[in-house]
């Protein structure tokens, strides 16, 4: 914080190739330079540059890579003492205890001796490295259970299970179903036809749909043992980079030719291998050098907001105390020209104190504990036990995983008081990854899918398909669900398992199946399904694939009976324009479309089903045209698309699905709350805007009232018009919180971020109440966090996932949330805390952040006055003293003020203190409010304390200088000296500033009585022994008697009782009348709470009125880069639910996908 905010505020593994031989570059160059097939694989000539790599498969390496271990820990041994020491003299208390306790070390200058700062840094430093080696050992643990993963690798032609870590550039692995790849891989071989593989990308891109990789029919053939065994080859590639979707490389075998390898033979690290029951690649990148671990950034040192605020808070008091001795050193210098000819008698002709150096750091070490030297340990002590206390709340125990919530680091607790933004992942993270078919229309009845306890006989479908006149329709339609898609079966133990590239195509398949229309078999050519104990074969003649453009996918096939249809299925938007007699006249449409208006505003995900009978010599020519399309060289997608357009028209609705993607437990009642806690919930994703839109709505993020701003750019200038235009219309609610929803893809994304363009685009998103990223990589994820939020705002932000693609994401928040899920321990690893849950956040957040906020605001509050409160009566004695530079109080009670006699107090704030109870924090959400926007440690706040402290000192001190002064501490006129009353003001204090710490509680409990009252009890205690130590104990000879002269003071406990209460008198008075007269709503419920009444009254708000929605609606409009009939098309797939989950541009189509496959012969086991 600069010096001009702060007065405002109070008053308003790198690439470690090296370079290859000149022989080497020379032999492969002359080996490459004739081969064709260089230019496809994306390397433009056979030279190899200085820059690409070189990779001997299935052999030793000229070269030495990095290795496949990684780690998300932020220490290691070498580097442990380097990056502790910076991080702990990054606050400016622990550098101006090292400097006073290196000046105390200079003779005859400190007043309160040599150690009395030393030791007690040392211990601050000890405990704070216990803690870090702690925390850091569990990151250490976590990295070591993936490090520690097995893989079977070719190893001198024998198959060895070795960990991930002893994984190296060039080996040949191998991979089995459902396991995750442990480097970045080439793949050569697969178990299945032709050589294809399906892997699960949702823990890099978020996408839960299955992606094809096929391997070279050069090196398919690799299917045995003793052929891997004499395998040897020399792949050329690009070097590590963070791209995901990019990777160029060529592949020569000893005497062949080269094969050109790209993204379609690219396994990466984070993805893992289904619908395969095994796969062989070659290791290409490793370890840091991965494309997920280019992704993800280093382990980041993160401080809270309060340990930055408190960081300036210091600075301005070491300028006060600065300040403080300059002013004490020249009036002693004063003092003495005035008094040393005069004043004979006390010899301060040469004396070493009139040096006005050596009086200077005198004073400075005599008002250096206004800075409280026990804060950082206390802080760390009450940070590590809140930590604990988050890890045993029982409350976010997952019992069916049996994972309870861990603090990874403590630094943060109260960094989860003060969010503003959540920036979530969405698969895995809202969602369970699990589509589900739960509803359908068909013929205008609306039908749900039977529950695991209901019977097929009892279903309205079930009735309505013997008796209804919808009967064929109803058989029709569920022909359809189980022969339109790209589906595989697998008969294991006498059930059938179904793989899909596609969530929703299996969905839609077991939906079928689960009213009687199972799918069987599949060949290349047909497809079997058993249809009310009937055996129906589908001869499959065509189909013709989803794309984001089209928005359908069609099969045409021959049915039992020798017709030919074409089954459709896809967007309303696209369906309807192409039924027979148009959508307004077609049987069924309207109530369709009202269905699917229901089905989206449950969040549901919609599929529209129509069907069209061709006749042969239709089928014939439009067959020919179709092939031509297909075999075409220039503008082949055209093309096909309208041959496709061709043969997709005359459409019969039959009707429309809606697919669950379930949520987790909890996600849209998580959701709400959040935002009645004013913090905006963000979700970044890989997957679809479709699909992300979907799951807005389902999860409660979106509500059908809320105004939709889509930004879908295809350039920089639209980009740039689109911004200004809507930053314009916004007018006066920019930059201030409107019910708005912003959705923006990945592409548009890349140009809003811009430099030119980011004012706008943060401006924008800081308007709208959620934002909704699609397609986004993880590096943008991170980017979006730390440059659009966190530098533009200022706000504390917090990011969630449970993949490796949110690692970065997660370091780069203010707080990281890991969720321990199915995806791998990576996102766990890098966070700060985890939870089992994305539900299990609201607790983490309304409870625990605001306690702990609460709680170390105090902490930190009460520890400064309380040192502000004794030692600043040393600068009121050096008035009394003459500017001595002598101290009041003897030196070991002075140590032990914040060690023993003021050290409970500040543990019982930091630990047991409560705002109100974990009920009703989570009943009422807007009680997060106030920690979040800071109200409890300001600077305002800070000075109010610094000065109610200055004003207790000044009684503290001159009360007690007046009883003394006038004699009246003994009958006999004695006084006792400087140190009796030294003793004297000394307990006044303790007493007065442990009454504080009860003022400050708001709960009080046996702890808060122990802590108050016992500390009072251990002076007295500390007295009556120290005093009577000497001479059996050659220290303390100044306290000698001093328990008997004190304690035997009529007056001494008179003051006792009324000098702390007329200290705290006033701010006793204050408090009642700010209870009483400017209740804050979080007083009034706390009150409620203790009368035992319901609070829900206090918070009750009312809800946004029709007018002021009708004037979001008017100023908020969709918006699309595109033309008007594609908006209009883009509106009405949003409000009817569409998405649907397939491959894009996929190295091996769906079509030679299927028919690949032949499901009634036995195949390897997955």
């Amino acid at each position: 914080m600069a010096f001009r905010e702060y007065v405002t505020g109070f008053f308003g593994n790198h690439n470690v190739m090296a370079p290859f031989s000149r022989f080497y570059r020379a032999m492969v160059l002359k080996m490459n330079q004739h081969e064709d097939e260089a230019t496809t694989s994306g390397i433009t000539d056979g030279a190899i540059d200085e820059q690409n790599r070189v990779i001997f498969i299935n052999q030793p390496q000229p070269q030495k890579f990095v290795n496949n271990r990684i780690s998300t820990a932020k220490y290691s041994v070498p580097s442990f003492v380097p990056l502790f020491l910076f991080e702990q003299f990054r606050r400016y208390s622990n550098c101006f205890f090292l400097l006073i306790a290196l000046l105390q070390q200079i003779p005859d200058v400190s007043p309160t001796g040599r150690w009395t700062t030393l030791t007690p840094l040392v211990l601050i430093l000890t405990v704070s490295a216990l803690k870090e080696i702690v925390e850091d050992y569990k990151r250490h643990r976590a990295d070591e259970e993936t490090n520690r993963r097995k893989v079977e690798v070719l190893r001198e032609g024998a198959w060895q299970l070795l960990r991930w870590e002893k994984l190296q550039v060039g080996d040949v692995c191998k991979v089995y179903n459902n396991q995750f790849f442990p480097a970045d891989l080439v793949l050569l071989a697969s178990s299945e036809p032709q050589s294809i593989a399906f892997i699960e990308t949702s823990n890099l891109d978020g996408e839960t749909n299955l992606k094809t990789r096929q391997a070279q029919p050069e090196t398919a053939r690799l299917q045995h043992d003793s052929e891997l065994a004499t395998f040897r080859a020399t792949l050329q590639c690009e070097p590590p980079n963070r791209h995901l979707y990019e990777f160029n490389g060529m592949l020569k075998e000893t005497n062949a030719k080269t094969v050109p390898m790209g993204l379609e033979q690219m396994l990466q690290r984070g993805a893992m291998l289904r619908n395969t029951a095994w796969a062989l690649a070659a290791v290409v990148y490793t370890g840091h050098e991965t494309k997920l671990m280019k992704n993800s950034t280093k382990a980041p040192l993160k401080r809270s907001s309060i340990d930055r605020q408190t960081n300036t808070h210091i600075l301005m008091l070491f300028i006060i105390l600065i300040v403080l001795s300059l002013i004490s050193a020249a009036f002693n210098e004063l003092w003495l020209l005035r008094r040393a000819n005069t004043d004979w008698y006390i010899a301060l002709e040469g004396a070493q104190n009139a040096n006005f150096g050596f009086n200077f750091l005198t004073f400075l070490i005599l008002y250096n504990n206004l800075i409280p030297i026990s804060l950082q340990v206390t802080a760390e002590i009450v940070r590590f036990f809140q930590a604990k206390f988050i890890a045993m709340d029982g409350e976010m125990y997952h019992a069916e995983s049996d994972t309870p919530a861990m603090a990874r680091t403590s630094n943060l607790n109260e960094e989860l008081g003060m969010v503003r933004y959540v920036f979530s992942d969405k698969t895995g993270t809202l969602t369970c990854n699990v589509m589900d078919f739960h509803k359908c229309s068909i013929a205008e009845i609306a039908y749900t899918k039977p529950g695991p306890d209901d019977r097929l006989e009892d279903t309205l479908l079930y009735h309505n398909l013997r008796e209804h006149p919808s009967a064929p329709d109803i058989a029709e339609f569920l022909t359809m669900l189980a022969v339109c898609h790209t589906v595989i079966p697998e008969h294991q133990n006498g059930k059938i398992n179904y793989h899909a590239a596609s969530p929703d195509e299996r969905a839609l398949v077991l939906g079928a199946a689960s009213y009687g229309w199972v799918f069987e078999t599949r060949t290349p050519t047909a497809v079997t399904v058993m249809a009310r104990g009937q055996r129906l074969t589908y001869a499959v003649l065509h189909v013709i694939a989803f794309t984001s453009t089209r928005k359908r996918m069609s099969v045409v096939v021959r049915a039992p009976n020798g017709d030919i249809k074409l089954f459709c299925k896809g967007a309303d938007s696209v369906i309807y324009p192409r039924l027979a007699g148009g959508p307004d006249a077609a049987p069924y449409a309207a109530a369709t479309l009202e269905h699917l208006s229901l089905f989206a505003a449950e969040g549901l995900r919609t599929l529209v089903f129509a069907v069209a009978d061709i006749p042969e010599h239709v089928y014939k020519d439009w067959s020919n045209t179709y092939h031509k399309a297909s075999i075409a060289i220039r503008d082949r997608e055209r093309k096909i698309e309208e041959a496709a357009l061709l043969i997709e028209n005359n459409l019969r609705l039959l009707g429309a699905t809606a697919i669950e993607d379930k949520l987790q437990e909890g996600v849209p009642e998580t959701i709400a709350s959040l935002l009645k806690a004013n913090i905006n919930v963000w979700v970044l994703t890989g997957d679809k805007q479709e699909t992300a839109i979907n799951i807005a709505h389902s999860a409660r993020l979106i509500h059908p009232a809320m105004p939709l701003l889509l930004l879908n750019e295809d350039s920089l200038d639209g980009t740039r018009e689109c911004l200004s235009r809507q930053c314009a219309e916004l007018g006066d609610g920019l930059r201030k919180q409107n019910e708005v929803a912003l959705v923006i893809d990945g592409k548009t994304l890349k140009y809003a971020m811009g430099c030119d363009l980011k004012k706008d685009f943060i401006d924008l998103c800081v308007s709208c109440k959620v934002v909704v990223c699609c397609r986004v990589s993880p590096i943008q994820k991170a980017e979006v966090v730390v440059d659009m939020v966190s530098r533009a705002t200022g706000a504390v932000t917090l990011a969630i996932g449970d993949g490796a693609n949110d690692v970065a994401m997660i370091q780069r928040a203010s707080v990281g949330i890991g969720i321990s899920g199915v995806e791998g321990l990576q996102a766990v690893c890098a966070s700060d805390y985890s939870i089992a849950q994305f539900r299990f956040l609201l607790r983490l957040l309304l409870v625990h952040g605001a306690w702990n906020y609460s709680r170390i605001s105090k902490l930190i509050l009460y520890s400064f006055y309380k040192n502000i409160c004794l030692y600043v009566i040393e600068l009121w004695f050096a008035i009394y003293s003459a500017w001595s530079g002598q101290i009041l109080f003897e030196r070991w009670t002075i140590g032990f003020y914040n060690v023993i006699f003021t050290a409970l107090p500040p543990f019982a704030i930091g630990l047991f203190d409560k705002i109100c109870s974990p009920e009703i924090m989570m009943r009422h959400p807007v009680l997060y409010v106030p920690s979040q926007q800071g109200l409890l440690f300001n600077v305002r706040v800070f000075w109010v304390w610094a000065v109610n402290a200055l004003l207790h000192s000044v009684l503290l001190f001159w009360l007690p200088v007046l009883l003394a002064s006038h004699h009246v501490l003994w009958p006999s006129g004695r006084d006792g000296g400087y140190l009796v009353l030294g003793n004297l003001v000394y307990t006044y204090v303790v007493a007065t500033v442990c009454l504080k710490a009860g003022l400050a509680t708001h709960s009080w409990t046996w702890v808060t009585h122990v802590s108050i009252w016992g500390s009072l009890a251990l002076w007295f205690v500390f007295i009556l022994i120290y005093s009577n130590l000497y001479p059996a104990i050659l220290i303390g000879a100044v306290m000698r008697g001093m328990d008997r002269m004190v304690f035997s003071s009529l007056v001494f406990w008179f003051a006792l009782l009324l000098i702390p209460a007329a200290t705290l008198i006033p701010d006793l008075i204050i408090t009642v009348i700010h209870n009483s007269a400017f209740k804050t709503t979080t007083e009034a419920v706390r009150e409620s709470e203790i009368k035992k009444r319901d609070p829900a009254a206090l918070l009750a708000h009312p809800r946004h009125s029709l007018t002021e929605t009708a004037r979001l609606l008017q100023n908020v409009r969709s918006v699309f880069g595109r033309r008007a009939n594609t908006r209009a098309q883009m509106d009405l797939e949003l409000s009817h639910g569409f998405a649907f989950s397939q491959e894009e541009g996929a190295s091996v189509s769906q079509a030679d996908v299927i028919r690949a496959y032949d499901t009634s012969q036995p195949r390897e086991r997955c």
